[in-house]
């Protein structure tokens, strides 16, 4: 029998729906099955349909939106962004991006914190080739990173789906990919900015991170990757991979952008994937609002 091993996990929502979660251990054998079979569906799945203001066609149109809030420590930070580096040149990414129907993806790196904090530190590049993904990621590496003030997750996607427009380029889907290690806390509602970004075509992923670090005494909401899946995911074959601990998180960003990019589903996934209708704890998407509000009355 294959040995029993605990391994990240995958929440994916099957009709596009924000889906409950529960976390539990299976064998590698299993999960790849799981995953491949997700894989699967999501790309036979209804994607949205390509943009008409491109001419430039591509697979996906990735957004990468990276928490740098002061809630993330240096060390994390450095993590995290090390994390996109190593995912976008891996040679299993790479090979799932030359798999694809065009051969290449569009990718863009935006950093936020608060209400009034979003930049693009990478402008959209094409990703087709090793080169090209080391461009990416050397224009990545060549930006200090930046701590700032507060949590908007709304803001970040009400900042990301403009980016789209006018872009040049022509995908087969649209994907916001979220990364962040708190609830939103200011701007507003992360439910309506989630759902004006579904309306637009947009799928929207996310990768909380659970790391049980020090916030600074500011109450965060428990279960994140629940509220991640209730609160902010959404969209055609939407999922959320958490991150717990630090070993897991370089491979947890390459699963999730292979799972983004993929078009047929590959054989050695390691991820366990549980679906949307599993039972999990719910928590209220104005959590972060109402702990802010609390504790600074504002």
């Amino acid at each position: 029998m294959p040995r029993r091993v605990p391994l990240p996990v995958l929440r994916v929502s099957d009709d596009g729906t924000p889906g409950a979660l529960r976390a539990e251990t299976t064998t590698f054998a299993r999960a790849k099955r799981c995953a491949a079979a997700v894989l699967f569906g999501a790309a036979l799945g209804a994607a949205p349909a390509a943009a008409k203001d491109g001419s430039i066609e591509v697979d996906v149109e990735l957004v990468l939106a990276v928490d740098i809030s002061y809630s993330m420590d240096p060390e994390e930070q450095a993590l995290q962004r090390q994390g996109y580096v190593e995912a976008l040149n891996s040679p299993v990414v790479l090979d799932a991006i030359k798999k694809g129907l065009n051969g290449k993806i569009a990718v863009t790196y935006v950093e936020w914190a608060g209400s009034s904090t979003q930049e693009v530190v990478v402008d959209w590049q094409i990703i087709d080739s090793a080169e090209s993904a080391r461009r990416f990621t050397d224009a990545l590496q060549a930006r200090p990173p930046r701590r700032l003030y507060r949590t908007s997750i709304s803001s970040a996607l009400d900042f990301s789906v403009p980016l789209f427009e006018n872009n040049n380029y022509a995908g087969i889907k649209r994907v916001i990919d979220v990364s962040g290690d708190g609830s939103n806390n200011q701007g507003r509602p992360v439910t309506s900015a989630r759902d004006d970004a579904l309306a637009s075509g947009v799928t929207i992923n996310g990768l909380p991170i659970m790391l049980n670090r020090p916030n600074m005494g500011y109450p965060d909401v428990e279960p994140l990757d629940a509220y991640y899946a209730q609160c902010v995911i959404g969209g055609p074959a939407a999922f959320v991979i958490p991150v717990r601990e630090r070993h897991q998180f370089v491979d947890a960003v390459r699963t999730k952008i292979l799972l983004e990019v993929a078009q047929r589903p590959p054989r050695d996934v390691p991820v366990q994937v549980i679906p949307a209708q599993v039972e999990a704890p719910r928590v209220s998407c104005l959590y972060g609002e109402r702990m802010w509000q609390q504790r600074w009355g504002n």
